[in-house]
């Protein structure tokens, strides 16, 4: 159940980064490329401002198999001259959704032609004790500021599933507030979400209202019919982004040639397309789903 208040979603969260500014010595804004991160970083970037806490860390782990679009909108970003940035581009492996035969990406590998070259102003040494990527956050905010304070604040929201609605709204993670996650309690490490009650339409209400850049890849995927619930800006072969592959050889062609040499499993989806996860019925050619099974394993 929704409980609606006086004060308006915009307010609320002006309201509640300038309490996490007020609370922690050390204030990183997450970005992904994506809406919900751009709301959150313009808003970070505006109490930032007004309060004289610039330059504004700002925090992107590029896993190397990521929309050009997305990377388009994450070095403007990273060039404003009120940004402190904090691009990782270390070596780390992610999940392939799309191969039985190479599940894994091992992001920035040495010896390895990657996607595309790396940034000049990019951090490139992994020394935080983990390679995955879910690690990578609690890991980082522990090496770099192991006595400092620390607020990562992202853009996390309720609407995107029941389980994050629970989440964020059950347990407290700092003073009474429950929109956030413990990275570290003994240091002060946390994670924060002050947009954790907004909706989809009050991010691009915020986006279109303030003329903030944003990632033009949505652009594309709305006029490709994308639904706004499968519209993903982060990489591309996650099991969560397979869809993303339907398209991505019309979108971005140049993008789609590097990572179909890079990783195996990337042209199969593409082809087989919904039919890639299970078929949904026996292929009128074979007589029986044993000789469709022989037949897939042959070839």
């Amino acid at each position: 159940m929704k409980i609606y208040l006086k004060q308006n979603v915009w307010d609320a969260a002006l309201e509640r980064i300038n309490w996490l500014f007020d609370e922690f010595e050390n204030i990183i804004a997450d970005v992904s490329g994506g809406k919900d991160s751009t709301v959150i970083w313009n808003l970070a970037l505006m109490v930032a401002e007004q309060r004289g806490r610039l330059p504004l860390k700002t925090f992107f782990i590029d896993q190397e198999a990521e929309w050009q679009a997305t990377i388009d909108h994450i070095r403007l970003v990273m060039h404003d001259p009120r940004v402190e940035p904090i691009w990782l581009q270390i070596p780390i492996k992610i999940f392939n959704a799309t191969s039985p035969f190479t599940p894994w990406l091992y992001c920035w590998e040495e010896g390895k032609e990657w996607i595309r070259e790396k940034e000049v102003n990019s951090w490139k040494v992994n020394r935080y004790g983990t390679d995955r990527f879910a690690q990578l956050f609690r890991a980082f905010t522990i090496v770099e500021s192991p006595h400092t304070s620390t607020c990562h604040i992202a853009g996390v929201r309720c609407e995107e599933s029941p389980a994050r609605y629970l989440g964020l709204t059950t347990y407290e993670t700092y003073k009474g507030a429950t929109w956030g996650s413990v990275i570290d309690k003994a240091r002060n490490h946390v994670n924060m979400y002050p947009i954790y009650d907004w909706s989809y339409v009050d991010v691009w209400k915020a986006i279109h209202d303030n003329h903030w850049p944003y990632c033009r890849l949505y652009d594309y995927m709305y006029q490709y019919g994308v639904p706004v619930r499968d519209m993903r800006v982060s990489n591309i072969h996650h099991e969560t982004a397979l869809t993303s592959l339907y398209y991505l050889q019309e979108i971005e062609p140049e993008t789609w040639e590097r990572v179909t040499q890079r990783l195996s499993g990337i042209n199969t989806v593409g082809q087989m397309q919904s039919h890639f996860s299970r078929p949904t019925g026996l292929p009128f050619m074979f007589k029986d789903w044993k000789e469709y099974r022989n037949y897939l394993l042959e070839h």
